[in-house]
């Protein structure tokens, strides 16, 4: 029997199939992952298929040297959606198959954990045994009384209390029975089930029945902030458990997994399994493993947990579709809903998006009837959407007020801890202040690697880099002229919580930001003691701007609403649109009315007075129409190559050729392209590396030109110049 292998090693080179004799290494399967000898050196690689005979001479074939686990860690249709990441990507087989498989795993650094016990032997009678030794076994004989009172117990502790010499004498003897299990590291073992299920309002259970009997793959359910999307997912996963399927349950940040796995726990019990980035390495080693051998059921996670190693996968949900989280900014490029799509194709499964603020392009597509469209228009508590209270910082400025919260909003934070509920104050950036100026030459800290402003951190008196992660000392004069007068320039999440604790000595503050959550269970702590009713204000980024549930919040502060408008980004107004919608939805979501108070310099900008009205519907109209206007997605596709390189103009030299290459391509397919230029990125040096593009929207669906345009940017990506292809990418920074 032959194997045809691909070596994980991802690289345009190698990436080929390689076949290699099964004979004397054991059973192999498709989806096997095993060790090979490859040149000088031994490496790991995954079977792709199995073949009875090769063209190769057997004296020229290798041996597979060893099947590295007894069931398959891949299995034939996650092989097939690997295919669609490197047709769609534009990757190596390799790099695509390192998706499916946790990092740990493959580099070897994690495997399963087992623990020893010990007991008495069957028959043995610990008195009887005891009496037959010396009188010098004195350890010997306390072991044997432990264990007859207590019966099993851990080999580790046993040795450190009794003495390993008293457990060998013993067991040499006969008289102990040593076992060993195989210990599962469980994540949030602290997280207890909550909850039980409850009757599905009218409009819920026309919703499911609407997902369920649909004859199309995708349903978008459009539900209002509070309108019991999650109970249509529950109710859903169940019937597909029922079914003898599994279930995948995505959410866009992993703050919000603890959340959602207390509510699957408490439906499903230990058949959901969790899988982040965030877990240790020997918890998402079992947790991955215990989907792959069927004793989970439900995989919950962000991202990466549409790849999660499911058979007969019956139904995948997407909560928070339009978030940008879903789209990964790394190679592979991929976006999680085309990928789930496909997925539930494989499997004949349904997928669901969700969302109160669907993304421009899956709304159009429902509207279009491609997707089943669910409309969940109220809050289940009956409750009116919280009243938006639009304070304009201009004029707070001119009166005065240089601080980072109006009177509007002192005023309502008061009130709010005076009658005992609880705030959230919005704010998207980190830090204590987002810049640092000389106010003699105006010269602004920068990092060294990056083309971007340094941020003050306080707490530690650094300046971080939110790109590369570099950490400078703060500076006591300017690095530029030397003068001594430096100030500050916008406020962070840090400074927000200093000035609140000004304001209101006596309120119990949270900060939730990357900064806070560095550790394994940073968000779920925090969360927790939010819930718990243990603070009464959270200042957080946007990982607290979607999906969480505190009925007792009756305020919602948004400072700085109109940031993200001015990205330089076609969908800067949807991104402000979404986000601003989904703050304001954590407001008034139990039994008390809730407020909001929105800070801005612009509030006639036509995308916050929708907003604040919560027209979803008006916003779309206008942005699909513009977007059809300027030739933008979706009814485009932009393709950009970017070019980075430590040698700026070995960069630049690589970029004109690029540009020139593609521009003779262009003159062939003149019809095709809406727009095609050359240009530096707009951050223009990103951890030591100058940036370049060639920018190009050409006709929506071109798959062929596409293929085209990887060929000729792939040739010029080498070790020192990277070149690489994005469509439709999330961040054109």
């Amino acid at each position: 029997m032959y194997a045809e292998v691909i070596v994980d090693i991802s690289h345009g080179d190698v990436d080929r199939i390689f076949e290699y004799s099964t004979d004397g290494c054991g059973e192999v399967f498709v989806g096997s992952r095993v060790t090979v000898p490859f040149g000088r050196y031994t490496v790991e690689g995954i079977v792709m298929r199995l073949k009875e005979s090769s063209e190769y001479p057997p004296e020229k074939i290798k041996k597979i040297i060893k099947v590295l686990e007894e069931t398959p860690a891949l299995t034939e249709e996650t092989l097939k959606l690997a295919d669609y990441i490197v047709k769609s990507c534009y990757v190596t087989r390799a790099a695509a198959l390192r998706l499916f498989l946790p990092a740990e795993m493959r580099k070897g650094k994690v495997r399963e954990q087992f623990k020893k016990y010990v007991a008495l032997a069957d028959g043995v009678n610990a008195d009887e045994v005891a009496s037959s030794l010396k009188k010098s076994a004195v350890r010997q004989k306390d072991l044997l009384m432990f264990l007859s009172e207590n019966g099993r117990a851990e080999l580790a502790r046993v040795n450190e209390t009794f003495g390993a010499s008293a457990v060998k004498g013993l067991n040499v003897k006969g008289y102990l029975e040593i076992t060993e299990e195989k210990v599962f590291r469980a994540p949030y073992k602290t997280l207890d089930a909550f909850g039980k299920k409850v009757q599905l309002t009218v409009k819920q259970q026309r919703a499911v029945e609407s997902i369920e009997n649909t004859d199309k793959t995708v349903s978008l359910v459009y539900g209002v902030t509070g309108s019991g999307k999650t109970e249509v997912y529950l109710e859903l996963i169940e019937r597909a458990i029922k079914r003898g399927k599994t279930a995948i349950m995505l959410v866009p940040e992993i703050s919000l997994t603890p959340q959602m796995l207390r509510q699957l726990r408490s439906r499903f019990g230990e058949t959901a399994a969790i899988l982040h980035s965030g877990l240790s390495m020997g918890e998402r080693f079992d947790e991955w493993w215990r989907l792959r051998t069927g004793e989970a059921k439900i995989a919950i996670g962000a991202r990466s947990a549409v790849f999660a190693p499911l058979e007969n996968v019956g139904i995948i949900i997407i909560d928070e579709e339009h978030d940008g989280s879903y789209s990964s900014e790394s190679s592979p490029r991929y976006v999680t809903g085309n990928v789930a799509e496909y997925r539930a194709e494989l499997n004949g499964a349904k997928l669901v998006l969700g969302s109160a603020t669907p993304s421009v392009e899956s709304f159009l597509k429902a509207k279009d009837g491609v997707y089943n469209l669910v409309e969940l228009p109220d809050r289940i508590n009956k409750k009116p959407l919280p009243v938006v209270d639009v304070v304009d910082m201009r004029k707070e400025i001119r009166r005065g007020n240089n601080s980072p919260f109006s009177s509007a909003l002192k005023e309502e934070i008061e009130y709010c801890l005076k009658d005992g509920n609880q705030a959230i104050i919005f704010l998207n950036q980190r830090g204590y202040s987002k810049t640092v100026i000389c106010t003699e030459c105006g010269h602004v800290q920068k990092c060294d690697s990056c083309d971007v402003a340094l941020t003050y951190h306080k707490e530690d008196e650094s300046l971080l880099c939110h790109y590369c992660g570099a950490k400078y000392k703060m500076i006591t004069a300017c690095t530029e002229c030397g003068s001594p007068f430096i100030r500050y320039g916008g406020f962070g999440t840090e400074r927000v919580v200093a000035e609140l604790k000004k304001l209101f000595p006596e309120a119990r503050i949270l900060r939730m930001d990357r900064d806070t959550t560095q550790t394994k269970e940073g968000h779920f702590k925090i969360l927790s003691e939010f819930s718990e009713g243990k603070a009464d204000i959270l200042v957080g980024t946007q990982m607290i701007a979607k999906g969480h549930d505190f009925p007792s919040v009756t305020l919602v502060g948004i400072l700085d609403a109109d940031m993200s408008l001015h990205f330089s980004d076609f969908r800067s107004g949807e991104r402000t649109f979404q986000l601003l919608t989904q703050v304001a939805g954590r407001s008034g979501r139990a039994e008390k009315a809730g407020t909001v108070v929105l800070q801005t310099y612009s509030p006639e900008h036509p995308v916050l007075l929708r907003a604040i009205n919560y027209d979803y519907n008006g916003f779309f109209e206008h942005e699909i129409s513009v977007r059809k206007a300027t030739g933008f997605p979706p009814y485009a596709d932009i393709v950009r190559i970017l070019v980075s390189g430590a040698d700026s103009e070995a960069a630049l030299g690589v970029t004109k050729s690029v540009y020139e290459e593609l521009g003779a391509l262009r003159a062939e397919r003149k019809d095709d392209f809406l727009f095609f230029g050359c240009m530096k990125a707009p951050l223009k040096k990103l951890q030591g590396k100058f940036r370049y593009q060639v920018l190009m929207r050409i006709t929506s669906g071109k798959g062929e030109l596409k293929d085209r345009i990887f060929a000729v940017s792939d040739k010029y990506n080498s070790r020192t110049v990277s070149v690489y292809m994005e469509i439709n990418p999330n961040n054109l920074t």
